[in-house]
């Protein structure tokens, strides 16, 4: 017999080789008939499979992350099934569940899938999930898994395999379709009720542009069709709100291929939004004892050998600089923290000097592969509100939960209030990735767990989410359509003081090290810019609005009243413009509401013998008239009560 302890910590007697449906049917066939799979001693496996020992179980279902991700992965073997029934031949690459459903990488050969197959494939896959397959576990050597693919002839899968390790490899199988695959999946094809196959890519094999570009697939499933019907109006929504869409609409942003891809250029309009996020960001940090810093754009290859991030992240990175000089290198700046230890550096410090905070908003580059790049939340060339501090051991704790504070401000000011607090840890297995001892890490992911749990924040903890040199608290915001993004983040790091040798002398004369925090509540200004767009829908909080108010007048006669307007109200700090343009009122009032313009004032024949104005505000019509002392006044009023929670 085994003990199996369930989330209530109740624990129940089974014999052992139960599987976890089994489990499910003994507490309720109602229950047994949701669940996809089981997270056995905090790892995801299928539900059917035998547990022989002791073990902590949780019943995975659609409301889980772990049981949405086991539909996804297992719909993308279902649509390779298809895909095989109707292109026989086909090769197949990767095939995960992501985010927000799931992709498959295949190798067509000459043949090349068009729009209209996606139809036929998505038929197909609706006919193979009516026959509740089975999905099928079967461990396999690898002998015979290089022979079942050097069989079928697919490349891809043979050089998955070479990496593999003999013995820990394993065939999934349903209906006419094996594939190599680690799992779990479903119990079977029947649970998959609703498919839409929704973009075709390319995707260079293994993200490498030397290799060959497969066809990416990309589709989501559900298991009922009103939850499809849901999702496919959120989409729509989403395509409205696209920042690139809104970027171009609202004269933010642009890109140029001469400049590079990538690499964003901000307009007139869009440089003064990110100005006003830097101010607002700038006056907090101030305010909490931050000194502001300057770094350049570039530093020697030896500072990222030293720092670690040359040997973690030098393939993600631009190539390195060479000069006249032999042997002298210099690297596009990737992160802004080995700077900020020299500058650390630059001074004998005290323990009296500590926490010292430095703050930057620092330009890095790294080189993210072209297919992966996507307006401004992907980018070469990002802006962090990056700020480094250096504090004590024994400040750790009070400086995390003061950073919290900081982001929680910002998320506030900017109307975020659906977020996950995500606890970032190391990798279970592989700490190859990683720098530092583990006594240090423990040491620094217990300092983030209960400075957490003190602010009342709510975790969750992710393995192999941790940057190499140490765990992070990293801020998942949900936007207005349910999307998770990640932005602000916090980290605690004992490692790069070490390997930069800073240190400070302590009260009793001894050297010590310091203790690092890294910390972004925006994360990057391209990537923040980008999801409050899409969050507001364009939208932007008048005290962000590039233009506050547009003012309108009905005709020619009516300008020079209209520009005296516009002055009295940029005498008072509010961004006023006048359209001067020779066009019906209608015209100017469409065009001011396309641009999503806050506030528009409407200037005729009454308001200026009043010296008054006809308000408008955006999305909600007419606001009557009012004077303009009274009408800026409202405004005023509104922009301190955003920026001043």
């Amino acid at each position: 017999m085994i003990h199996i302890t369930l989330p209530d910590g109740s624990v129940r007697d089974y014999e052992a080789g139960v599987s976890a449906l089994d489990v499910a049917k003994s507490i309720s066939e109602g229950l047994a008939r949701k669940v996809l799979a089981a997270e056995i001693n905090g790892e995801v496996v299928d539900a059917f499979r035998p547990i022989n020992q002791d073990a902590s179980l949780r019943l995975l279902t659609w409301d889980d992350k772990g049981g949405k991700s086991t539909f996804w992965h297992s719909s993308a073997h279902l649509m390779a099934e298809a895909i095989e029934d109707i292109f026989p031949g086909t090769k197949f690459g990767i095939g995960p569940a992501i985010e927000t459903g799931f992709y498959y990488d295949i190798d067509l050969g000459d043949r090349k899938i068009e729009e209209e197959d996606l139809t036929k494939i998505e038929k197909k896959f609706k006919e193979l999930a009516s026959k509740k397959e089975q999905y099928k576990r079967s461990e396999v050597s690898k002998a015979d898994a290089v022979k079942y693919f050097t069989e079928k002839g697919d490349q891809y899968k043979l050089e998955l395999i070479d990496g593999l390790e003999d013995g820990k490899i394993s065939f999934y199988q349903q209906g006419n379709f094996t594939d190599l695959c680690r799992g779990p999946h479903i119990p079977n094809t029947g649970f998959i009720k609703a498919v839409k196959l929704t973009n075709i890519a390319g995707a260079y094999w293994r993200g490498n542009e030397k290799n060959k570009m497969l066809t990416r697939i990309y589709g989501v499933t559900f298991p009922a069709q009103k939850e499809l019907d849901e999702y496919l109006t959120l989409l729509e929504e989403a395509k409205k709100r696209d920042h690139r869409k809104l970027g171009k609409e609202l004269e933010l942003f642009t890109f140029s291929e001469k400049v590079g891809s990538g690499l964003p250029l901000w307009l007139p309009k869009g440089a003064m939004l990110r100005q006003r996020l830097q101010d607002f960001l700038q006056a907090a940090q101030l305010e909490s004892g931050y000194l502001p810093v300057i770094t350049p754009h570039i530093g020697a290859k030896q500072l990222y050998v030293t720092s670690g991030h040359w040997e973690k992240y030098g393939k993600d990175s631009f190539r390195p600089i060479t000069t006249p000089q032999e042997g002298e290198e210099f690297m596009l700046k990737p992160m802004n923290c080995p700077h900020h230890c020299e500058i650390y550096k630059s001074s004998p410090r005290s323990y009296r000097d500590l926490p010292l905070r430095l703050a930057e908003f620092g330009t890095v580059y790294r080189y993210e592969q072209s297919g992966e790049l996507h307006g401004l939340t992907r980018v070469r060339g990002f802006t962090q509100d990056d700020a480094h501090l250096f504090c004590r051991p024994d400040q750790v704790k009070e400086e995390f939960k003061k950073v919290i504070d900081l982001v929680m401000y910002v998320f506030t000011s900017l109307d975020f209030h659906n977020f996950t607090a995500q606890v970032s840890l190391r990798d279970k297995e592989d700490r190859s990735k990683y720098i530092g001892s583990d006594e240090n890490w423990e040491i620094a992911e217990n300092a983030i767990r209960e400075a957490a749990a003190e602010k009342g924040l709510s975790t969750i903890e992710e393995y192999g989410e941790a940057a190499f040199y140490g765990p992070k608290l990293d801020f998942m915001v949900k936007d207005a359509l349910g999307r998770s993004w990640q932005l602000g983040t916090i980290q605690v790091d004992y490692n790069l003081p070490e390997r930069f040798e800073l240190e400070y002398v302590d009260s009793d004369n001894t050297r010590k090290r310091p203790v690092m925090i890294h910390r972004a509540p925006f994360g990057s200004m391209e990537r923040f810019i980008a999801v409050l767009l899409e969050h507001c829908g364009g939208n932007l909080p008048l005290w962000l609005a590039p233009t506050q108010v547009k003012v309108l007048p009905i005709s020619e006669k009516f300008l020079p009243y209209a520009q005296e307007v516009a002055r009295e109200l940029k005498a008072q700090q509010i961004r006023a413009e006048v359209d001067e343009r020779n066009e019906k009122i209608g015209k100017l009032i469409r065009d001011t509401e396309l641009e999503k313009v806050p506030y528009m004032l409407v200037i005729g024949e009454k308001e200026m013998n009043d010296r008054a104005v006809a308000v408008r505000r955006h999305g909600k019509g007419d606001l009557g008239v009012q004077s303009i002392a009274d009408f800026a006044r409202t405004v005023q009023e509104e922009v301190a009560n955003r920026t001043n929670h």
